[in-house]
C-alpha cells in the first residue's frame, strides 16, 4: 500500500468521510495492546476525528476533495486549523493502523532492511533513533520513518501534524498520544514503544510504501 491511503467511497451518513476499516480484528494484537484500548482509540478517537471533519467541511469546498487533498489545502492555512487537525487526524490514524500487525517486529527482509542498515548503520541503531524520538515528542504527536530525499530518516511531529504536507514520504508510524497506549502501559510511554518496534510494527507496509 502506498502513503496515499485510501478512504472508503462509500460516503458516510453524515458527511463525505468515513471512517475506515481496521486491517484486523480489535482484539488481534492482544496482549501488547488490548481490545479495550483498541475500542476505544479507533471507535472513539478516530472516529471523532471523522465526525468532526464531515461537520467542518459541510457546506464547504472541502466536501468535493479527497482526505489527503483536504489535509495538504489546510496545513498552511490558519483559518482552516479545525478543519487540518481532524483531517489530518483522520489520515495518521488509518496509517498508523496499517503500520501495525499481528505478530509483527523482528526484523525486516530485503531491499527495506539494506536501505536501513545503509542509511542508520543498523537495525538497531534505527530502532534506537526511532524510539529516542518516540519518547522525546513532548505531549502528544507522532513519530514516522519516511523516504527523504532519497534517504531514509526518522522525524517526529506534534499533535497532527504529518509528513504528507511536505517532501518526505511516511513508512511506518507510531501515535504517541496518550489515548494509543495509557489503558495498558499507563505513564510508561518508553514501554510502549519499545513493544510496538519489537511486537508490532508491520515491516510489510514500510516495504510496500517504500
Amino acid at each position: 500500500m502506498s502513503q496515499n491511503i485510501q478512504v472508503p467511497a462509500t460516503a458516510a451518513a453524515t458527511g463525505p468521510f468515513v471512517l475506515p476499516p481496521l486491517p484486523w480484528k480489535d482484539d488481534a494484537l492482544a496482549p501488547h495492546v488490548s481490545a479495550q484500548t483498541i475500542s476505544f482509540h479507533y471507535g472513539k478517537h478516530h472516529k471523532a476525528y471523522v465526525d468532526n471533519l464531515n461537520n467542518l467541511a459541510k457546506g464547504k469546498p472541502f466536501e468535493k476533495l479527497s482526505l489527503e487533498e483536504v489535509v495538504k489545502a489546510t496545513a498552511k492555512d490558519p483559518a482552516a486549523q479545525g478543519v487540518f487537525n481532524n483531517a489530518a487526524q483522520v489520515w495518521n490514524h488509518t496509517f498508523f493502523w496499517h503500520s501495525l500487525r499481528p505478530n509483527g517486529g523482528g526484523a525486516p527482509t530485503g531491499k527495506l532492511l539494506e536501505r536501513i542498515t545503509a542509511d542508520f548503520g543498523s537495525l538497531e541503531a534505527f530502532k534506537t533513533q526511532f524510539a529516542d524520538a518516540a519518547k522525546t515528542q513532548f505531549g502528544s504527536g507522532w513519530a514516522w520513518l519516511v523516504l527523504d530525499a532519497g534517504k531514509l530518516k526518522v522525524v517526529k511531529t506534534p499533535n497532527a501534524e504529518t509528513p504528507l504536507t511536505g517532501a518526505a514520504k511516511p513508512l511506518i508510524t507510531c501515535d504517541v498520544w496518550e489515548h494509543a497506549y495509557y489503558l495498558d502501559y499507563q505513564n510508561r510511554r518508553p514501554d510502549y514503544v519499545t513493544t510496538f518496534l519489537d511486537k508490532l510494527v508491520n515491516w510489510e507496509f514500510a516495504a510496500q510504501n517504500l
